[in-house]
């Protein structure tokens, strides 16, 4: 267990190294993606871009400042080309209202995905099954952004349901911070739910016709025992392995629609706002903070697989 740990650890830090290599060299090798001529304007002159780079660095190898960057940004010395300010502060301050965002959403998406997988594989072929089938297609369907300006407009801004956007705090004030997240939770959950049910129903057909789940029956257990214990838990292990990653991801940034679209100033809205400017260090650092939540997810999610199936052993 030990060894698997230490190997995971070696590899994530190879993995966010690599990551943060390729994004450097891509933004740095793009036209138009020279920083110096960014900051200094259209109406610079070729002494004042070149100043700029002496100043910033960025006439030295590339791979010397991708070196120097990492340096900076670990060291939270790294500041943003347009305004000056500390990545690392300006990613702390957005990550309560992201993990406030994704841990709410990913609650209700895992909660209702599994739920809906369940009923419509216990209901194949029924009336109920279909229902479900057309609801969940409706769900993945839909464009996060569409879905977000669409309820905001019918429960926000013109019958003032909920809050019109923003973020409260919850060591401020616990209901308002659940108020104003309802909508946000509910959007960045739809989209999952469909697909977390379609996923979870078919793993659960498939398991009903395995050797296991025939011997539990003929053991005379009870069908809602192996429902749970049996089938559930081992259809269960794509789903751990989809949720880690979602999650990791959501967590990372990638919940940047919703977060543009309900004014969350997180994470998500911070690489938003680095895209918009092709500013490097913030999207060199939002880069990096996902990467690190995807590796380490995947970490657990691994963990979690021997746990749930027993026929898998850490090795």
């Amino acid at each position: 267990m030990i060894a698997f740990l230490l190997r995971r650890v070696a590899g994530m830090v190879i993995v966010l190294a690599v990551v943060s290599f390729i994004v450097y060299l891509v933004f740095v090798k793009i036209p138009g993606g020279d920083p110096a001529q960014r900051i200094a304007g259209r109406t610079a002159t070729q002494a004042n871009i070149t100043a700029i780079r002496d100043k910033l660095g960025l006439d030295q190898p590339f791979y010397v400042q991708w070196y120097k960057m990492m340096e900076q940004l670990f060291t939270g010395k790294l500041v943003s080309y347009t305004d000056q300010l500390s990545v690392t502060s300006q990613i702390w301050q957005g990550i309560p209202v992201t993990f406030s965002l994704s841990i709410g959403a990913a609650i209700i998406w895992l909660f209702f995905g599994v739920l809906v997988g369940v009923i419509s594989a216990v209901t194949a072929g029924r009336l109920s099954d279909r229902l479900i089938t057309v609801l969940a297609l409706i769900g993945v369907s839909l464009p996060v952004f569409w879905l977000g300006i669409i309820l905001r407009y019918l429960l926000a801004e013109k019958n003032s349901i909920f809050p019109d956007g923003g973020y409260v705090p919850l060591t401020s004030n616990p209901a308002q911070w659940l108020f104003h997240l309802i909508l946000p939770w509910f959007t960045l959950a739809v989209l999952s739910i469909g697909f977390y049910g379609r996923v979870l129903r078919s793993n659960i057909l498939d398991a009903i016709n395995e050797d296991f789940v025939r011997t539990a029956r003929a053991k005379g257990l009870a069908p809602r025992r192996v429902l749970v214990k049996h089938i559930l838990r081992n259809s269960l292990i794509p789903i751990v392995t989809l949720f880690g990653l979602d999650f990791a991801a959501v967590l990372g940034g990638g919940a940047i629609l919703t977060e543009t679209v309900y004014d969350l100033h997180g994470v998500g809205f911070y690489a938003r706002t680095a895209i918009g400017s092709l500013d490097l260090p913030p999207l060199m650092g939002v880069t990096l903070f996902g990467a690190f939540f995807i590796v380490l997810f995947s970490t657990f999610v691994d963990v979690f697989y021997a746990w749930l199936d027993p026929r898998i052993r850490l090795q």
